[in-house]
């Protein structure tokens, strides 16, 4: 009783609790940065649309190629799974609050993705810090937060991050194609292995070859599916907007109950799927040795854009296709928003894309785990970490790894808890710095 009670406190804190302390930090970057993510949105397009030549420095990445795998690890399967999921809990209304609070977090994304560029731009060239564990070192306690940060980033990055992929990986193939899972743990074993002894330099070309794959498969098919039922566009749009502010067709406890289930879930989504306030696009950055961080920062904010307006648009499938209230959930209610469209074809669609999402989360996150592994290790065992995260890889094609999620929600919890805090204590600071750059370039 006792420890159901304990998790039952954690289940709550970890939702309301934390969700409104994140929003409530978005909010504080929005104002601290004069609304950079409204007014500086268009130059940031034009810097990833139109980028500089630059060239990979210690890190194995430049700026662009951080954009893209940060990209990589917020278009997961959390895009399409928990949409579908969002949409159950809270209604069509769901979506339109995931655009909302996309647009806040947008602001953090561009404080931790500046913070950690401007931090290690100054970092002595042997440190094997980045990211937030690099910055957190200049916050009260800093010393014990970045080892705390790291050790949970490792955590994270070896269950969220790999081994759950490949368990939607290998559960994807195996639906759609009848593979037994131990040949494709064999096969993810020796992928692994092939991208991790190539060091960074091939865990960012592979990154660099999913991303974009992936990306015209999604917005290809979904643009085609809102076409086919382009007729109940309007209507749908004008449906999530009622369920998000004005439910009418709901009165007393049952409207206040419906709008509360629409925005905690339209936040849930949003903070998870984008990863903003995690302190993983900032480990991606990090390590590019950039000297614009105010560029990085602009270029790691458009990443939550984009993610973000995926999550509202497997939203607006699953609402224009009908089937938002047929009582499906999960992958199951997004593959039944597909077959609408594309008979059934969409199952095959929507097991692609899930598995083409979790490939480029798997490889993104080889680079953040490996961050974190160094800041953790000091840099050594380099080998132990590969033979770690392969079999990480390997165990999550055979196992569910759902059987931890608790205590995995716990270290999601404690990432996003320590990082914003130290985004918050270090905001007079990176606010003054980012007046200073933006001076320099005016």
């Amino acid at each position: 009783m006792d420890t159901f009670l304990i998790w039952s406190w954690i289940d709550w804190l970890l939702g309301g609790p934390l969700i409104i302390y994140a929003v409530g930090i978005s909010i504080i970057c929005t104002v601290a940065f004069r609304f950079v993510q409204f007014r500086a949105f268009f130059k940031a397009w034009r810097d990833i649309l139109a980028p500089k030549s630059e060239s990979a420095k210690a890190g194995g990445m430049t700026p662009f190629q951080a954009f893209v795998n940060t990209l990589s690890t917020n278009l997961g399967n959390g895009s399409i799974v928990g949409a579908a999921t969002a949409v159950v809990a809270g209604g069509p209304g769901a979506g339109i609050w995931v655009l909302i609070v996309g647009c806040l977090m947008m602001a953090v994304r561009f404080a931790e993705v500046y913070a950690s560029t401007w931090f290690g731009a100054r970092a002595p060239k042997d440190t094997v810090l980045g990211g937030p564990m690099l910055y957190l070192t200049q916050v009260p306690g800093g010393s014990v937060l970045s080892m705390l940060y790291g050790i949970c980033c490792l955590v994270f990055g070896l269950t969220v991050g790999n081994a759950m992929q490949t368990h939607s990986i290998s559960y994807g193939i195996t639906t759609t194609w009848g593979v037994n899972p131990y040949i494709i743990a064999a096969g993810i074993t020796l992928f692994m292995a092939y991208i991790l002894l190539g060091g960074a330099k091939r865990i960012v070309a592979v990154s660099d070859a999913i991303v974009p794959v992936k990306v015209v498969v999604f917005f290809g098919s979904s643009l085609i599916l809102i076409g086919y039922h382009s007729g109940a566009l309007c209507a749908s749009l004008q449906l999530m907007v009622q369920s998000a502010f004005q439910p009418q067709a709901f009165i007393g406890g049952v409207l206040g109950f419906t709008v509360m289930q629409a925005v905690q879930a339209g936040m849930n989504l949003s903070v998870t799927a984008t990863e903003s306030g995690l302190g993983t696009a900032a480990i991606l950055f990090g390590y590019t040795g950039s000297t614009d961080p105010l560029k990085s920062g602009l270029m790691g904010m458009i990443s939550t854009f984009v993610s973000s307006l995926v999550c509202f648009l497997v939203s607006l499938c699953i609402v224009i296709s009908g089937v938002w209230d047929s009582g499906l959930a999960s992958s199951a209610l997004t593959i039944s928003a597909f077959t609408t469209a594309f008979g059934q074809w969409g199952g095959f669609i929507v097991s692609f894309l899930s598995i083409s999402f979790g490939s480029g989360v798997l490889v993104a996150y080889a680079y953040i785990t490996r961050a974190a592994w160094f800041s953790v290790t000091g840099g050594r065992f380099e080998y132990a970490f590969m033979v770690v995260y392969t079999l990480a890889a390997c165990l999550g094609a055979i196992v569910d790894p759902s059987l931890v999620w608790k205590a995995v929600a716990l270290i999601n919890g404690l990432l996003l808890t320590i990082n914003l805090t130290g985004l918050l204590l270090l905001m007079p600071r990176l606010s003054r710095y980012v007046r200073e750059s933006e001076s320099k370039k005016a």
